[in-house]
């Protein structure tokens, strides 16, 4: 007789209210404090910022979190931070596996450099400025996200405390992530020998559709970014004398640009920048939109105006939950996030610019490659230009996105139960249209992974804008999910293991 397929594995052996108690703990007594001196720190990434190694920043707090790690004393863990030169450095520790033989590792990511500051920031609030108020810590990066490395021991520390068995456990935290982790591969590649047999990889660098469950990041957008250029002249020349006969370097611009957007729609143009949704992902599209419903588009901070009485607001591009999930995840779009060659609305004389330069951000479906559409996109934006202006684009970069590979039975089960267990309410699945470009060398490079990517981005949480802030509350719970899951591998190593062998 054949042995079914799948059972049901039994979850992990932590006290879930034990867990719960000791991370609160030690997110209350040292954890917050902890993230609201990284906070201060402007430990920008280098893409934002050219002199990191002068300015020290990224070593500082890259110093802070190793002092910070090696001060828990967790038995037997070894800490390192590794250099390549000329690259930003990162974070390594190990920890040997307790009461399991199955030679399984767990991989625990996350980031310490952070997005630039912004504007908009209320007027008691700033980026280097933290200020914890109602359970929530304000100002940039610890969200998005300082807090992985201290959540992820705490999760250890909670498995510890309960002399649960746990696999070995790596952790990899980088200080490249917000500008497209381009120095994380040659450190992958230098350290694979040290990683192991990764089965489960924890990426702390995702969002939450709410803060009333669980939630697995089940895909990611790639990007491709750049700066398109347009020149007309040499130099700046009187409107009244040029204009009508010198093209507008702006207008010029607009054409290029709808080469590739159709601007009343927003849809891109090229197909190949296009793919298909496949049909497990929107099967989950459909159910998180039953569970968040309007939330899907309200969440965000829509600009209003008072018309004849009435508060009007600024619409989304679809007011249907299922779309407006499937468009933030699986479509690509076109943001411009910069410009140069305008001066600022003070100091605009009556000139016809010599040139426009925009910042272009393209976030691609998850199963489009990057490299290929950088060509492409470069080759569409220069080729034949208007009036034959100086039209040039150049990338900086770009990364493909990542699909979650099938779910096992085991990791589906222990998601549940954490989420039950800390919630009331099962794991949501959703997707997200942020870029985590390790996801996808990870999937590379261990194929059999599970990989529970989440994090603490949930509603109004503004991770790259003003007024991010970390919910703490989340945070806990998420980090006692996190080492639920983590027990539960063993366990259902040991329930394998048991398993019949079919006659």
């Amino acid at each position: 007789m054949n042995a079914p397929l799948h059972r049901e594995m039994p979850a992990g052996t932590l006290d879930a209210a034990r867990a719960l108690s000791d991370v609160t703990a030690r997110w209350d007594g040292d954890i917050v404090k902890q993230l609201t001196d990284y906070i201060a720190i402007p430990a920008k990434s280098p893409g934002f910022d050219k002199d990191w190694s002068a300015n020290g920043y990224l070593e500082t707090v890259l110093r802070n979190a190793a002092a910070w790690v090696e001060a828990q004393k967790v038995e037997g863990l070894k800490l390192e931070i590794v250099r390549l030169e000329g690259r930003t450095p990162v974070l390594f520790f190990e920890v040997p596996a307790t009461g399991t033989d199955m030679g399984e590792t767990v991989l625990m990511y996350g980031h310490l450099d952070k997005q630039p500051e912004f504007t908009g920031w209320r007027n008691d609030l700033g980026p280097w400025t933290p200020k914890y108020e109602n359970g929530l810590l304000y100002g940039r990066g610890g969200a998005d996200d300082g807090y992985a490395v201290y959540a992820s021991i705490a999760a250890l520390q909670a498995l510890k405390a309960q002399g649960a068995a746990h696999p070995r456990i790596v952790g990899l935290i980088e200080t490249c992530e917000e500008s497209g982790s381009y120095d994380l591969l040659p450190y992958v590649d230098a350290l694979r020998p040290r990683l192991g047999n990764v089965e489960l990889v924890i990426c702390l660098d995702s969002g939450a559709g709410n803060y009333d469950q669980l939630w697995l990041t089940t895909s990611l957008r790639g990007m491709a970014s750049g700066t398109l250029k347009v020149e007309v002249l040499t130099e700046g020349i009187h409107s009244g004398d040029a204009s009508g006969l010198v093209p507008s370097s702006f207008r010029i611009m607009r054409q290029v640009l709808d080469r590739l957007e159709d601007s009343a729609t927003g849809r891109l143009l090229p197909a190949s920048f296009h793919c298909e949704v496949p049909a497990d992902r929107l099967a989950q599209a459909k159910a998180t939109a039953a569970i968040l419903g309007e939330e899907v588009y309200k969440r965000f901070p829509w600009a209003h105006y008072d018309c004849g009485g009435s508060t009007m607001f600024a619409l989304p591009t679809t007011t249907d939950p299922v779309e407006a999930l499937l468009n933030r995840t699986w479509k690509p779009t076109l943001s411009v996030t910069g410009a140069e060659g305008f001066p600022a609305l003070k100091d605009a004389g009556n000139v016809l610019r010599p040139y426009t330069a925009f910042k272009l951000s393209l976030r691609l479906p998850p199963l489009v490659d990057a490299a290929e559409t950088v060509q492409k996109l470069k080759a569409l934006l220069e080729d034949n230009a208007p009036y034959q202006a100086r039209v040039t684009f150049e990338s900086s970069g770009g990364a493909t996105g990542w699909n979650a590979p099938t779910i096992t039975p085991w990791f589906e089960n222990a998601l549940n139960k954490a989420s039950q267990a800390h919630f009331g309410a099962s794991c949501g699945y959703i997707g997200q249209g942020g870029t985590i470009p390790l996801m996808n060398m990870l999937s590379a490079g261990f194929p059999k992974a599970q990989m529970m990517v989440c994090g603490v981005l949930g509603p109004k949480s503004n991770a790259h804008g003003p007024n991010e802030f970390l919910h703490v509350p989340y945070a806990k719970k998420l980090t006692a999910a996190v080492a639920e899951v983590i027990a539960a591998l063993p366990v259902a190593h040991r329930a394998a293991a048991s398993e019949p062998v079919a006659a």
